[in-house]
């Protein structure tokens, strides 16, 4: 039986960062909106209430049962749930004197299993309106900071379980010691072992794939991106030959990236069909310069050739997906479902006429747990290291009208940039990078003559999450002779500008 941890959420913008800090120490976790029943199956550890942009004082607050909570498992408050904790307990909760957001310095005043190897003093983040004036009648302080009189507390003997709170977010890079308390509840208070590990989900989910799946077919859209490759390795696994791989070339994929993600789809084992339709797709996009236009005539080409294909195999009653768990989170939004929900995410919306069951076998993970269970499953580290890469492919990053003439230009300066960045070792450093082809012109002079060519800018951010993210500051050195190498050995293009826009206010595509 897998254990697991429940994080409540309250609409906190770091319940993922929570998430991803419990699954780090090897536990499963599950986030679910605060107002959803729970159930206390018997692999239920313990729960964690997490932070909110909402006040406990508020006619409006979200509230929960805590005392029927902590009947059943330990419970951890993380600042509204420490707030919220203390208040339905009998404590006292005000606004702050002044909002307090930022680094603060954490000190432990008594020794705890909970604290257990925490330093006597250490940095953590806070951020909140409201603090604790006043604990609760049978509650214990154990930390504060120079302006947080209660940063830490438990419960002592007011419940069945272990009950504690925190006023900051342990769960941030910024609180140094926090992953140490975040595991100090989950081993010392919750009992967890631990052992939920790559070979532990894929043991575990190969299983349960056979038990959903039986001796059904099942196919698949494949990208060549991570997700859907790890997906249907898993699936692969489960059930061999009765998945039906289909990856179509659409005419604006990466320079070779057809023919190499064949050929590794086939060294993997992966029983894939791949589908030449580039000249569907340029017909398609003849003319079309706005870029919505083009996102929806790609996405409805592929799924007009993914329904014939389909259509070819006899049986097929699922359809596989590479789902992952941002995703699953973000259509179970504390605010109800979002409107930019992908409920299609790999094959970009699919006739409803097709009537298939879904196959998710990542749809607990993270990105990078994905690439953990890809590197576990033996899939080459070059396809569970790429960058991410768009859905419409080279049509939104190349600006106006797609021609055939166009994307070769692209594939070629892109291709440069491409295997330049893994020349210096700088591609794992990047969490993305492409090429964008502009509909500008300029004057260039190559030897005695002058040229009126097109114009490149190169885009590269870091990032965590794909959320935020800011330009790679990238070396001089480098981009140089990216510069020099695309402007003497792709013809038609004449210069190269380099993209320093950060994510907001930018986007990582121009289109």
């Amino acid at each position: 039986m897998t254990e697991k941890i429940l994080i409540l959420d309250f609409g906190s913008q770091y319940t993922q960062l929570i998430a991803r800090a419990v699954r780090e120490a090897n536990v499963y976790c599950e986030i679910t909106p605060y107002n959803k029943e729970i159930v206390y199956e018997p692999g239920l550890k313990g729960i964690i209430l997490g932070g909110s942009p909402f006040s406990v004082n508020e006619e409006k607050a979200l509230i929960v049962d805590i005392k029927a909570m902590v009947d059943k498992v330990p419970v951890l408050g993380i600042c509204y749930g420490a707030q919220l904790t203390a208040k339905l307990f009998g404590g006292r909760v005000d606004k702050s004197e002044k909002r307090e957001y930022g680094r603060a310095i954490f000190s432990k005043l008594k020794e705890d299993s909970f604290l257990e190897n925490v330093s006597a003093t250490s940095q953590v983040w806070m951020s909140h309106s409201d603090t604790i004036k006043e604990l609760p009648e049978g509650f214990e302080l154990l930390g504060t900071t120079e302006s947080i009189p209660v940063a830490a507390f438990k419960s002592n003997g007011a419940a069945a379980h272990p009950l504690y709170g925190l006023q900051f977010h342990p769960e941030v890079y910024h609180s140094t010691e926090g992953k140490i308390i975040l595991k100090n509840f989950l081993v010392n208070i919750c009992g967890c072992i631990c052992d939920w590990t790559p070979e532990h989900f894929i043991t575990d989910t190969v299983a349960a794939l056979k038990k959903q799946i039986g001796n059904r077919k099942v196919i698949m859209a494949l990208s060549g991106g991570v997700d859907s490759t790890v997906a249907a390795t898993l699936i692969h696994r489960a059930i061999g030959e009765n998945l039906y791989g289909i990856f179509v070339d659409n005419g604006v994929l990466r320079k070779d990236e057809f023919e190499q993600v064949l050929k590794t789809y086939n060294e993997i084992g992966l029983n894939v069909k791949g589908i030449d339709a580039k000249e569907h797709f340029y017909t398609k996009l003849a003319g079309k310069v706005e870029p919505e236009e083009k996102r929806k005539i790609i996405g409805g080409c592929f799924i007009e050739i993914f329904d014939q294909e389909a259509k070819k195999i006899e049986g097929v009653e699922l359809l596989g997906q590479g789902t992952i768990y941002p995703d699953v989170i973000e259509s179970l939004s504390v605010h109800g479902p979002s409107a930019t929900i992908k409920s299609h995410h790999n094959v970009g919306g699919l006739p409803d006429t097709m009537k298939l069951e879904l196959v998710e076998p990542l749809r607990s993970l993270f990105k990078d747990e994905v690439r953990r269970v890809g590197a576990e499953l033996g899939i080459p580290a070059l396809m569970i290291n790429r960058h991410p890469f768009p859905g419409p492919g080279l049509a939104i990053r190349i600006l106006g009208e797609v021609t055939e003439d166009k994307v070769r230009l692209l594939q070629e300066a892109d291709a440069i940039y491409m295997n330049g960045l893994k020349k210096y070792n700088l591609y794992t450093s990047v969490w993305q990078a492409g090429t964008i082809l502009l509909p500008v012109k300029s004057v260039g002079v190559m030897g005695d003559e002058r040229t009126y060519e097109f114009t490149v800018a190169l885009r590269a951010v870091t990032s965590v999450d794909g959320m935020t993210a800011d330009w790679a500051h990238l070396p001089y050195e480098f981009l140089a002779d990216i510069s020099n190498e695309i402007i003497n050995n792709v013809k038609g293009i004449n210069r190269v500008v380099y993209d320093i826009s950060s994510k907001p206010p930018a986007t990582f595509e121009w289109e």
